[in-house]
């Protein structure tokens, strides 16, 4: 059974925005938050055979540390990206709310039928993770690891649990992934993939 950890970044200088694809950096607190986790995880006698990481230096910078110290090989992977919002990029939510109110309500009930000005479509998201998730499976199905820790973003960690669930795409942004936290999936194969609760 192959198991993946993933770890969403913590609190960065833009969390009060749709950040997507910006490049913003991690606070103190952010870090603090990544950090306390991994340290309960540690202590709870979790070990990963390598490490996966989305190249947004939220996610990166701490993959890295956290691979030189443990000694593990750190594999960086595009397709572990958030989502691009276009035109929403690094907006205030609550400035889109005034501003566009109609559009944010769509996008949030029917994100498969509606998608920001100019951003990736939920779809092509969907193909973009998926295929970063086969890319994981083959890497740790090669090198017969067992478990890898995957530092990524709450669209990333969203969509898997979404359709390890079996839910539509259109309840995706309803998912949870509390920042600097864990969430487990337990993987047969590319395809078949279930969510693992209450693991210490």
């Amino acid at each position: 059974m192959l198991q993946i950890d993933l770890l969403r970044h913590g609190k960065t200088e833009l969390s009060h925005t749709l950040r997507g694809s910006t490049d913003d950096a991690l606070t103190a607190e952010g870090w603090q938050q990544m950090q306390q986790t991994l340290e309960q995880s540690l202590n709870a006698e979790m070990a990963w055979d390598v490490i996966f990481s989305s190249p947004l230096q939220r996610c990166h910078q701490f993959a890295a540390q956290t691979a030189q110290r443990l000694g593990l090989e750190l594999k960086v992977l595009p397709s572990l990206q958030e989502m691009h919002f276009g035109d929403w990029e690094a907006a205030a939510v609550q400035h889109i709310y005034e501003t566009e109110p109609k559009a944010l309500e769509q996008f949030w009930l029917q994100p498969t039928q509606f998608s920001p000005p100019n951003a990736e479509n939920i779809q092509d998201f969907e193909k973009r993770v998926m295929s970063g998730l086969g890319q994981m499976f083959e890497i740790l199905q090669s090198r017969n690891y067992q478990r890898a820790l995957v530092v990524t973003h709450g669209g990333v960690i969203k969509l898997l649990k979404c359709k390890a669930l079996q839910h539509p795409l259109d309840d995706l942004l309803k998912m949870t992934a509390e920042l600097g936290q864990l969430s487990h999936f337990e993987l047969d194969d590319a395809d078949t993939f279930r969510l693992v609760e209450n693991q210490s």
